[in-house]
């Protein structure tokens, strides 16, 4: 079984991620800064932006792919997937055009955690009913 659901949502992240690096290696370039940021809050926040994509993102995407090869629901799935990818967009906009509370980086972090904590719920729940039926 191919987890085809997961890999076309994981490419997405991946355009994504690369759109945020993009970012930051030309705000860089532009503006001559090697290594740090040298204290320029468009920096600052870019790089953030891109580091918090490559903090949660990874795990996101290892659950969806594990709840696929566990045969959850394409439903489930495509919500999950979608919600992140949303989620992550929301992040992105809201963190990389204000440093301080945006409705983007609110909702963007609301949604990315309840997509978590909605994945790893139902990765529980396939268990403790996988281990039920088994024994």
């Amino acid at each position: 079984m191919t987890p085809r659901i997961s890999l076309l949502v994981a490419s997405l992240h991946v355009a994504l991620y690369l759109v945020l690096a993009m970012r930051v290696v030309l705000h860089r370039k532009a503006r001559n800064i090697g290594v740090g940021t040298r204290g320029d809050p468009a920096l600052t926040r870019k790089v953030r932006v891109h580091a918090n994509f490559g903090e949660y993102v990874p795990l996101a995407l290892l659950m969806l792919a594990l709840l696929e090869l566990a045969a959850v629901s394409t439903t489930w799935l495509w919500t999950f997937g979608i919600a992140l990818l949303v989620a992550r967009v929301l992040h992105a906009v809201g963190l990389g055009g204000s440093p301080g509370y945006s409705f983007g980086r609110f909702a963007g972090t609301l949604l990315t955690f309840i997509t978590l904590l909605a994945m790893a719920a139902l990765g529980i729940w396939r268990f403790v009913a996988g281990a039920v039926l088994v024994s």
